[in-house]
């Protein structure tokens, strides 16, 4: 009898070897998990990368911005006309933003980066000429604006209008 037990008990121990491997229904549900999870991932992976192409918006508007308010102090006015004036080394046109510069009057520049990717907001910069009250001196004041969805903004009026947040000179501005 011990014999016939320990030939049946290496038996079993022989088929439990010859017994790796997955089911058919274990490889499903575990591709099924997979696929699931990347559904979940890929559109926040999307996200992120537009977030990232627009962070080049967003430095360069401010960057524009910046050297508005530095010609202001050095030469008194502000560059109305080309980008290149500015001497910042910024691209008119680069893979995902136009750039570009308007005057809007005497006291008022707007600095503007227009997607040329329709899932991309548009950026615009204003920097404006303002007198402090305490002592009448002029200075430049300067504003960020974020287009609320990802429409093209053409004029400030419209991207100011249409923008959640402004922010500027600490100064942030919800609409």
């Amino acid at each position: 009898m011990k014999t016939e037990f320990k030939a049946r008990f290496l038996q079993h121990l022989n088929q439990k070897k010859l017994d790796k491997g997955f089911t058919l229904i274990e490889l499903l549900v575990v591709i099924i998990i997979i696929g699931i999870l990347s559904a979940i991932a890929l559109p926040s992976f999307l996200n992120q990368a537009n977030k990232a192409k627009q962070s080049e918006a967003k430095q360069y508007a401010g960057s524009m911005n910046r050297a508005q308010q530095a010609k202001y102090a050095e030469a008194g006015g502000f560059v109305t006309d080309t980008i290149d004036k500015l001497g910042i080394g910024i691209k008119t046109q680069t893979t995902n933003y136009d750039y570009r510069v308007s005057g809007i009057s005497n006291s008022n520049v707007a600095n503007q980066g227009i997607p040329r990717v329709g899932a991309l907001k548009a950026y615009t910069g204003s920097v404006v000429l303002g007198v402090v009250a305490s002592t009448s001196e002029a200075t430049t004041l300067a504003v960020l604006c974020e287009s609320k969805g990802t429409q093209i903004t053409e004029l400030l009026g419209e991207a100011v209008s249409n923008n959640p947040v402004c922010t500027g000179n600490g100064i942030e501005v919800s609409k």
